[in-house]
């Protein structure tokens, strides 16, 4: 499952650093998810550091991107091997 930003976002900055993949950037009015780049920090961490560090708890599940452990795996897989690459 992908990650999303609700607009309960106050852009307070201290996600996207966190984010070890780049899924996070800011959009036209708050910070959003790139669910192709979100792991959900699997691959890299034992939770999403995104939501550890969000002082409003804006960052849910996307219900629309519904992936298994193993789908998640597999992209952060993928994502490193396109980052070595590179």
């Amino acid at each position: 499952m992908a990650l999303m930003i609700t607009d309960a976002c106050i852009n307070c900055d201290v996600c996207e650093p966190e984010c070890p993949n780049g899924a996070i950037s800011q959009g036209a009015e708050i910070y959003v998810i790139d669910p192709d780049k979100c792991t959900e920090c699997i691959g890299h961490f034992d939770a999403p550091q995104c939501v550890q560090v969000c002082p409003v708890d804006c960052i849910p599940v996307d219900p629309r991107r519904v992936e298994s452990r193993e789908a998640l795996r597999a992209k952060y897989e993928r994502l490193a091997r396109a980052a070595l690459r590179s």
